[in-house]
């Protein structure tokens, strides 16, 4: 348990960090790991950080956030999303994705969350 609650800090550190190397400590370490609790948790915090680059890892990237193969930590990331209070940037990486991506299920699944913005706004 204390090592969850260490994990959780760490994770909520970079979160608040500036510096844009926290997002790809976030992507590199949190979103490969092989624990659902770690990956739902980075995912969180990336949407949180609200900006582009963190976002479309979560969003673009297939394995990570909208697109994990653990329903519940695309589901809890997909949550985020939509909590948002300032979705325009979510958005436009989304559109982007759905515009540039070369898999499918990646492009589906970014469609999907878009429509869901739409209808909950």
């Amino acid at each position: 348990m204390k090592t969850i609650n260490r994990i959780d800090n760490i994770i909520e550190a970079l979160c608040k960090h500036e510096d844009p190397k926290s997002i790809s400590i976030l992507e590199e370490i949190g979103t490969n790991s092989e624990i659902d609790e770690i990956r739902e948790k980075t995912a969180q915090a990336l949407i949180r950080k609200n900006t582009p680059e963190s976002l479309r890892v979560v969003v673009s990237c297939s394995g990570k956030g909208i697109n994990d193969m653990s329903a519940r930590v695309a589901m809890s990331a997909i949550n985020e999303i939509l909590g948002l209070n300032d979705k325009t940037e979510v958005l436009k990486v989304l559109e982007e994705t759905m515009n540039s991506e070369e898999k499918t299920e990646v492009k589906d699944t970014a469609r999907s969350v878009k429509a869901l913005i739409t209808y909950s706004m």
